[in-house]
């Protein structure tokens, strides 16, 4: 009975020990990873919006909206701001297309302030290699024909890839996943132009807005 004591006081003294060098462990490294995930943010809206147009901390000055119609997305949606001496110059937020050929494909899409589409960038999918995976920039310039569009261009009934008669290619192979990034990217113009820049670059507001509501 002694040495079953002696093994659980034991024991227990390990699981303390080492209950106090995992909370030692992140509280080191937490600041670390912090500082990555605030880099490769950063990495990313600077392919959509270069460092020289604005003068303004882009990763804080933030607003959180509701708008699943438009942005595919439940929850509230982080929009970056970009501002030149104060005045609005882009925003940037992440929408979801449901529908690609396997499933979600996340994007990144930033808007100049005038309403023209600044670029567009794929966050995470899990379409086909070789074929859907082309939306990746880095596989393929598809994406960046969308830089320069806006609501009206082209016309509401151009939104489409040109197998069904519109504007944008369509990567051969994956006719769904094209479809399915191109209406996406159209949602985020619509809620862009039907929230409004004075809404969007408003300096502050009070809590999350509700789903199809003003921010």
């Amino acid at each position: 009975m002694r040495q079953v004591g002696i093994v659980g006081a034991i024991l227990a003294a390990i699981a303390v020990v080492g209950a106090g060098l995992l909370a030692g462990t992140k509280e080191v490294t937490e600041p670390t990873i912090q500082a990555n995930q605030r880099a490769e943010r950063l990495s990313q809206l600077h392919e959509l919006i270069a460092d020289d147009r604005y003068d303004n901390d882009l990763l804080e000055d933030t607003i959180r909206v509701r708008d699943r119609a438009h942005l595919g997305i439940a929850g509230p949606v982080t929009v970056y701001r970009a501002r030149l001496d104060g005045e609005p110059v882009a925003a940037a937020f992440r929408v979801v297309a449901p529908d690609g050929y396997n499933g979600d494909i996340e994007l990144l899409v930033a808007i100049w302030s005038d309403g023209t589409l600044a670029g567009v960038r794929t966050i995470s999918h899990a379409e086909t290699p070789g074929l859907g995976d082309g939306i990746e920039v880095a596989k393929s310039d598809w994406i960046t024909q969308f830089r320069g569009r806006s609501v009206g261009d082209p016309p509401a009934g151009e939104w489409k890839v040109k197998k069904d008669n519109g504007a944008f290619d369509q990567m051969t192979g994956a006719t769904i996943t094209s479809r399915a990034v191109v209406k996406a990217v159209r949602r985020a113009l619509t809620f862009y132009e039907r929230r409004g820049k004075t809404a969007l670059f408003a300096e502050s507001t009070t809590g999350e807005p509700g789903e199809g509501s003003q921010p």
